[in-house]
């Protein structure tokens, strides 16, 4: 069977230079391999995602002279599939809710934190501070019925039933980190993989879509390294197949910060507009 690559946005914005570098870089992998490519549009996040987003993706990618197979997958499309993964690791046990908002888990860290620092996972953010773990099943069973609420891993039962893990990285994670990398998905806590108005989480859907899709090679960029421990715990417990990791380099502002499309980042189809070709885009991005 040839390899499997896939380029997986999101259409909550327009794509910018670190997009046209993971596509580009993963498309001539792709290619190099014999493979196949695939393109996947992650849109579970309804409240940001619009289909002009999802028209300039394609837009950008048909100018920087990408092609991929169809039919493309939409995340929308098979939240079946996720809820179906969500009831096997409740099955399990290995789910609960909490009830917390957003504010009040933020309020719950400062609270923890007048004693000393509270852990926060590789991205930064705080762990889970709540002790909704520990209520009653009859207590969670009322308060779902009309508490908005998030499923979390408990990831110390996870952990334990899965075992060891590691995973096999042919790029570099921020610390140049290659080779056999061990997991380590408790620096996560207990992450949320669904909530009572979506039925999957990013960790989640990733790791469902690329066995779907049977994709044997996962490239991205450096930010998403450390999650990739989260995917590896989900693998196991789920009984999916581990492809190959391949963590490429991160372009950033002059600030130092990443390129996003939060902070408005310079956009292919701005550039496009300005004159630039394809091959300047390559240029600028270490690609030429």
């Amino acid at each position: 069977m040839p390899p499997v690559f896939r380029f997986a946005p999101s259409p909550n914005g327009y794509l910018h230079l670190g997009h046209a570098l993971s596509a580009l870089l993963d498309s001539e992998m792709a290619r190099a391999a014999g493979g196949r490519f695939l393109l996947r549009i992650e849109d579970i996040d309804g409240k940001r995602c619009r289909p002009e987003y999802e028209a300039a993706i394609y837009e950008d990618l048909r100018w920087l002279g990408i092609a991929w197979e169809e039919p493309v997958r939409r995340q929308s499309d098979h939240l079946d599939d996720y809820r179906a993964a969500i009831a096997k690791l409740s099955g399990m046990g290995l789910l609960y809710p909490s009830f917390e908002s957003r504010s009040e888990i933020a309020a719950l860290v400062a609270e923890r934190e007048t004693h000393g620092n509270w852990p926060r996972d590789p991205d930064g953010a705080p762990l889970y501070p709540g002790t909704s773990k520990h209520l009653a099943p009859a207590e969670r069973a009322r308060r779902m019925v009309n508490e908005p609420y998030a499923l979390r891993l408990d990831m110390e039962a996870a952990v334990a039933r899965a075992g060891a893990l590691q995973w096999d990285e042919t790029g570099g994670g921020p610390n140049g980190e290659a080779g056999e990398v061990v997991a380590g998905p408790r620096a996560w806590g207990d992450v949320v993989l669904a909530r009572r108005e979506t039925p999957t989480s990013y960790h989640l859907s990733v790791v469902i879509d690329d066995a779907a899709q049977g994709v044997s090679h996962v490239v991205r960029g450096q930010d998403l390294f450390w999650a990739t421990s989260v995917h590896r715990l989900l693998q196991a417990l789920l009984g999916l197949p581990m492809p190959a990791y391949h963590h490429h380099r991160l372009l950033r502002d002059a600030d130092g910060r990443k390129l996003s499309k939060s902070t408005q980042s310079t956009a292919l189809r701005d550039l496009r507009a300005a004159g630039m070709t394809p091959r300047d885009i390559r240029g600028i991005i270490g690609l030429d």
